[in-house]
């Protein structure tokens, strides 16, 4: 079981990745990799470009030619064109010989448009491999019974199944769950190989595994890694086949996972597009704080520079908090006033402001003129800014466009509020998988323990205009994730008027959330991808 970790598009290099298993592992029968590996997953409109899927027969044809060797054969998800029509196939090749067959089941929710780029496949037939007859459900196949049952009807003994299945919250036990039902309707093992890896605003966890036809875990990678599993297969009296136990990786709890998306979010994402390294601004609030720490994580130190940029009503305790927080992370940090920069804007609009007094105009000239000075940093030295705007925010519209929303990407992009408080604790009290940052508090309990500000104004808090967070976040999980009316979110014994506000304010920022920084998907319903709403938009609940 190859868990990998491909780059879409990059098609040599994802069949090195390939080439370097077999070497790995010659003794080995067969090689299995994820959905589309060639290509990564999802390769989007590149699948359209002729030039694209003439190079993906070629690289393929190249790796089925290697198989003569003797070698192990492989299995591996690849775009394919017949007869004029464009699939989503998986291929089996063996002793310079390929059989290909196509999924049948094309997704078109959520983060999936897969019927906008490939036919549907017939209902599959079993491929010969040494003495076995498999069965090749791809990815969405295995949530519905009848691509199964065709193969089971047919005499299979095996399925393998290649998957790209982004990560959200609680899909690991959605997938086993599925895989289990499928295995037990068959009567036959089941071999789950799922992709690992960033590409933009999804994240693959992995956590392929096996189960036996009684639906039982006999195999289960980790999650967050690159990983090759060996696994074996017995027959047994009745000349059914059994995949042999072996130990079970364990299984995360939700807070390492949430954490370990983001940081590999944005690991792949730096280095996929091969920045040396990133660049933030460090307030000392605890959104840019848990930023910082996730980019130490994903990068090492290094690779980390911030920049304190205070103002006339940043706090001595602001200021003092970023320099704990850039000290216990190990990185570098530069401060850079902006005192001079705003008057100096003030003063150029003062005869057009005359007879206007100070408004959100002069908090938000503040933040743009941040987003300035990271931006002609990043331009200057190369490091790609990371934005820091929590799930919070970004849905109510708390951020300033070409200001603090300024940036390449942006970890949190995903997470609300209250989520990055309980993250931040775990945090100081964990070590992540695979993080590259120190052990121990990390982001200063000064951060954590004081109210939020965005000091644009003498004493800011930010419940002088939004509920109190928690009570916020329960009222945007329902709006976002749920999709639920005003009224069910009022007979949950919110007040009336702050939930109409909230829909309000919602709605409204979406023109902002259109031209933010890409960041990890955590939930099931993340912006962009999942939750597509118009910009212009008259509705609202009218049954207020």
């Amino acid at each position: 079981m190859a868990q990998l970790n491909p780059t879409v598009g990059a098609l040599a290099a994802n069949a090195d990745l390939l080439r370097a298993c077999r070497a790995a592992h010659a003794d080995a029968d067969v090689i299995i990799a994820g959905e589309l590996f060639l290509t990564g997953y999802p390769p989007e409109d590149l699948v359209l470009k002729r030039a694209f899927v003439g190079q993906i027969a070629k690289v393929a044809a190249a790796l089925v030619e290697e198989t003569k060797d003797g070698g192990p054969a492989l299995i591996f998800g690849l775009p394919t064109l017949e007869n004029g029509q464009l699939y989503n196939s998986v291929m089996v090749a063996d002793g310079g010989q390929a059989s290909v067959r196509h999924k049948h089941h094309l997704p078109n929710y959520a983060v999936f448009d897969e019927k906008r780029l490939f036919s549907a496949g017939p209902l599959p037939t079993p491929v010969e491999l040494r003495g076995l007859r498999i069965g090749l459900p791809i990815c969405e196949d295995i949530w519905f019974t009848d691509v199964v049952a065709h193969l089971a009807s047919q005499g299979v003994d095996v399925l393998i199944s290649p998957n790209g299945s982004p990560f959200e919250r609680g899909k690991h036990e959605k997938r086993l769950h599925h895989a289990g039902q499928r295995a037990q309707q068959s009567g036959l093992p089941l071999v789950y190989v799922n992709q690992f890896g960033g590409q933009d605003e999804l994240v693959f966890d992995g956590g392929s595994f096996a189960v036996n036809g009684d639906g039982a875990l006999a195999v289960q990678q980790p999650v967050w890694q690159s990983e090759m599993t060996r696994i074996t297969l017995q027959q047994q009296a009745d000349e059914s086949w059994q995949i042999m136990a072996a130990p079970l990786a364990a299984h995360p709890p939700e807070d390492e996972q949430i954490y370990a998306a983001a940081v590999l979010g944005l690991r792949d994402y730096v280095e996929k597009n091969r920045f040396p390294g990133v660049l933030l601004g460090l307030s000392g609030g605890i959104d840019s704080a848990i930023c910082a720490a996730m980019a130490v994580d994903a990068l090492g130190a290094a690779r980390v520079h911030c920049l304190m940029l205070p103002s006339q009503y940043t706090s001595q305790a602001s200021l003092d908090d970023a320099a704990a927080c850039a000290k216990a992370l190990g990185v570098r940090l530069d401060t850079i006033s902006i005192a001079d920069p705003v008057r100096g804007v003030e003063n150029a609009l003062q005869a057009l402001f005359a007879d206007t007094q100070p408004d959100l105009t002069e908090e938000n000239i503040q933040s743009r003129l941040r987003g300035t000075l990271l931006m002609a940093v990043s331009n200057k030295f190369g490091s790609m800014v990371v934005t820091t705007g929590n799930k919070s925010e970004v849905s109510v519209g708390y951020a300033t466009l070409y200001g603090d929303m300024n940036g390449g990407y942006n970890p949190i992009k995903d997470i609300y509020k209250t989520e990055v408080f309980a993250l931040s604790r775990w945090r100081n009290q964990h070590q992540p998988i695979n993080g590259l940052g120190p052990a121990g508090e990390v982001i200063p309990s000064a951060i954590i323990d004081k109210p939020p500000s965005a000091e644009l104004r003498p004493d800011q808090k930010d419940e002088d205009s939004l509920p109190p967070y928690d009570v916020l976040d329960d009222i945007l999980f329902a709006l976002v994730e749920d999709e639920l009316g005003v009224d069910e979110i009022i007979a949950r014994g919110h007040d009336a008027e702050i939930v109409k506000r909230i829909e309000h304010l919602l709605y409204i920022s979406e023109y902002k959330r259109r031209q933010a920084a890409p960041g990890a998907k955590i939930g099931h319903r993340n912006f962009g991808r999942d939750r597509r709403y118009p910009i212009t938009n008259g509705f609202r609940d009218a049954r207020l």
